[in-house]
């Protein structure tokens, strides 16, 4: 994208100016944009217009204070100013009898170009003798410049209704203007600051021959405008704690670096999340009032993905910290407590690092060299691990003795059963276990008809995976509807699409041996059909028997994905387990239980959260520091007020927006799916879909507010605003156009 600023005086077509550039590229296909800066500015008085233009959809809306390129209508403006925020390279094209050179001193690390337009405009009848209209000869003079063909502009110039004198005054200074190439030095210039300072200030009017009124208008207000920020839908709900706000800010200026930076300050595993969070962000996301919701996890994963950031511990300490369990909550605790600077050993009783996120998660949905490049960023701080090292009650003991903090993040290991009568056979295998066997390649289920129970992530992911181990049919037998199911409602979606039938309102009550034809065994699993009563303790409605309904369903095998639940057989008995308490206090050792364990959350998001938390808590007693934990939004610019309450969408102005669906990137062929274990979805190509992020409570330097002040007397000045109360009447204008909320009027 090229951008352009033009710098003028009221009267001297410096919008039109702008236009005529716009149009021009418009005309050969580009996206373009084209506006300007006036406030209640009079004819004479310096204004500024704003020119885009480029290969793809202009999205942008904001002032531009870092141009590719200026172009200056009135000499008497010339100046630092104008060069503020230039690109290195860029152009200046001045209105001027004088030659390039002669600016050449002023900016000396920049190409000029001179043209007197003044001269040609007055010969060709433009305007007037005391205020001649410069901008048609600019435009030839800017063609010239930027390397556009002269028909090009002509071509412009007659689609806005240009004749005559105005294609003669475009063809001369085409012509005539003199461009040096080559600037007195390389490189950009030191003091180069993107900022605009045109406003109702000393430095509009400085050299401008022009002074302050002297009628503080501002006495006049009965209220005054103020910044202030709350908190989005999505930073608030999000279980992991990230800032979804700040980096999808990030990403809508194509900044995958700075994005993935802002992930890592909460959690280790964007990459992850990106594929496998239910995403609770989504359904909290103000946009669905419009358009439908940000599609946040897609753009975490590109964040994940895409980005590139060195992280290293902030700190070194000397205190010793042993984690339990090196599943998504303990890997986090690790990985926060590491870049404190302290010595993290993990202990894993399996063989891989990792937990359910290596064995639990098929790869259609988690790749394994995403996870391993997860992990690894972990063990790049230092953190070590042991594997193959179950903990026990007297061995835990001896890790408080032996460390200044335990963390015990041993998941939810005990897994529900369900008493069908052949329980313990090979009939019959728990979600958990067969998802491992799928893991390590060694288990088949050729021309098997499949049945798996429950309603969770595990049972679909274990149902898809028999599809793709060769299962002639599979079938899930769940008690509620499919509104009470807890998987994630795309990968229950997913599920039926390839080809898994779900058997709703359905309870298992018996498996029974039926004759085998020699090859495999067969069995019957009765099945009682249920309706559903009222909400139990969880919040969903309780499925009741419906008397005399009972039907079998014929199968090979049985997979039950029940669920689980905590396993505390490692701690000393009666010890209540709950996020956040120490459990121990053996020579004065902080311990705890984080994660599934104490939280029993059972998503990868809301044990990141847990992780997180705990080793804030546990840095805090270990150092006697206060470190601050936000679970929203950081304070990301300059504001008069912080409200710590989430903004709901009753209270933005949506019809600002322009509305523009979802984009959900593209997945494989449904008949390739049943056949390999490769990644279903293919993410998103770009950014594009971070832009749509409505920034809620957040000002996100829109400009609206300066652009729209009729008085022109708020201005951003690098990340701050800042409003003269000297002059400002409070109209509340800058607050009606604030479509985010940022901006609020108070009674004096």
């Amino acid at each position: 994208m090229i951008e352009i600023r033009i710098h003028g005086r009221g009267g001297q077509g410096g919008v039109t100016l702008a236009k005529l550039i716009a149009t021009s590229r418009f005309l050969e296909g580009l996206s373009v944009q084209a506006f300007g800066l006036y406030a209640a500015e009079r004819s004479g008085a310096p204004i500024q217009a704003f020119c885009r233009y480029s290969e793809d959809p202009i999205i942008n809306r904001n002032l531009i204070y870092e141009p590719d390129h200026v172009i200056v209508l009135d000499p008497t403006l010339v100046g630092p100013a104008i060069a503020a925020g230039l690109k290195s390279g860029g152009w200046i094209l001045i209105n001027s009898p004088q030659a390039p050179t002669d600016f050449a001193n002023q900016f000396d690390h920049n190409p000029l170009a001179t043209i007197d337009a003044t001269t040609i405009a007055r010969e060709n009848n433009l305007g007037t003798r005391s205020l001649p209209i410069v901008n048609t000869a600019l435009a030839g003079a800017a063609g010239r410049m930027l390397g556009f063909p002269l028909e090009e502009i002509h071509s412009a110039l007659e689609h806005l209704g240009f004749k005559g004198s105005n294609l003669t005054a475009a063809t001369r200074a085409f012509e005539q203007v003199r461009l040096l190439h080559t600037p007195l030095k390389a490189g950009p210039a030191e003091d180069s600051v993107a900022h605009v300072d045109e406003g109702r200030s000393e430095s509009i009017l400085e050299g401008a021959g022009a002074a302050l009124p002297a009628i503080k208008t501002g006495l006049w207000a009965s209220e005054q405008p103020h910044r202030q920020q709350l908190i989005p839908p999505c930073n608030h709900i999000c279980p992991a704690g990230n800032n979804v706000q700040g980096f999808l800010n990030a990403l809508a200026r194509d900044d995958a670096n700075e994005a993935l930076e802002i992930l890592l300050r909460s959690t280790p595993f964007p990459s992850i999340c990106g594929r496998a969070c239910p995403a609770p962000c989504m359904d909290a996301c103000n946009r669905i009032e419009l358009d439908g919701a940000v599609n946040v996890r897609e753009m975490e994963r590109y964040a994940g993905d895409h980005g590139q950031v060195t992280i290293e511990p902030l700190a070194e300490r000397n205190e010793r910290v042993a984690v339990v369990g090196s599943g998504p909550a303990g890997l986090t605790a690790a990985y926060h407590l590491a870049r404190f600077g302290y010595q993290v050993k993990v202990f894993e009783s399996g063989p891989e690092v990792g937990g359910l996120l290596t064995t639990g998660i098929p790869e259609f949905r988690l790749p394994d060299d995403l996870v391993a490049r997860e992990i690894n960023r972990i063990l790049g701080l230092g953190v070590e691990v042991e594997t193959d090292h179950r903990i026990d009650r007297q061995s835990l003991l001896d890790l408080a003795r032996n460390h200044d903090a335990v963390l015990v993040a041993t998941g939810q290991q005990v897994q529900r059963d369900l008493q069908l009568g052949m329980n313990g056979t090979k009939a019959v295998v728990q979600g958990i276990d067969f998802l491992e066997h799928v893991h390590r390649g060694d288990v088949r289920v050729d021309g098997e008809r499949v049945i798996v129970i429950g309603g969770g992530n595990t049972a679909m992911d274990a149902a898809r995976s028999a599809l793709r181990l060769g299962a002639k049919t599979v079938k899930v037998v769940y008690r509620r509807s499919r509104q009470e199911m807890p998987a994630i409602p795309e990968e229950i979606d997913e599920t039926v699409e390839e080809g898994v039938c779900i058997e709703l309102l359905t309870q298992p009550i018996a498996l029974q041996a039926v004759p085998s034809d020699g090859v495999r065994r067969h069995y019957r699993l009765t099945c009682r059909r249920m309706e559903l009563g009222e909400p139990d303790e969880s919040g969903r409605r309780s499925p009741i028997e419906i008397p005399d309904s009972d039907f079998e369903l014929p199968c090979h095998r049985v997979i039950l994905a029940l669920g689980q639940s905590p396993d505390v057989s490692v701690f000393p008995e009666g010890t209540e387990v709950r996020e956040g308490n120490q459990l121990l206090g053996l020579l004065e050792t902080p311990l705890f239980a984080i994660g599934d364990l104490a939280t029993r959350d059972g998503t990868v998001a809301g044990a990141i959260g847990s992780g997180r938390r705990s080793a804030v808590h546990v840095h805090n007693v270990l150092s006697g520091e206060h470190e601050t934990l936000t679970e929203h939004a950081e304070a990301l610019r300059d504001v008069d007020v912080w409200h710590d309450e989430v903004i709901r969408a009753d209270a933005m102005k949506l019809h600002l927006f322009e509305r523009q669906p979802a984009s959900h990137g593209e997945s494989i062929g449904l008949s390739e799916r049943r056949s390999t274990f490769d990644e279903v979805h293919l993410g998103l190509e770009d950014t594009a879909e971070a832009a749509r992020c409505l920034s809620c409570g957040v000002c996100n330097e829109c400009d609206a507010c300066c652009t729209y002040c009729p008085e022109g007397v708020l201005k951003r000045v690098g990340h701050r605003l800042e409003f003269d109360y000297s002059y400002c009447k409070g109209c509340g204008i800058c607050s009606a156009e604030c479509a985010r909320n940022v901006i609020f009027m108070s009674h004096l």
